[in-house]
């Protein structure tokens, strides 16, 4: 076989591997059910800073 025949092989073989991959990660991703937000109490807290030069600038 000449090179650009193996390099062709190997290409594919490579781009069918990603793609099975692929594929299977999705499969994966999916079987772990919907996906739900955090809930509201799990979230941080604002933090508002009261630093000397935040009057200079009114809103």
């Amino acid at each position: 076989m000449d090179r650009s025949k193996v390099v062709a092989i190997i290409t594919g073989v490579i781009s069918l591997f990603l793609g099975i991959f692929y594929l299977v990660l999705v499969q994966m991703l999916d079987f772990r059910g919907e996906m739900q937000p955090a809930p509201v109490s799990q979230l941080p807290a604002a933090i508002y800073s009261n630093l000397p030069f935040s009057n200079q600038f009114p809103v």
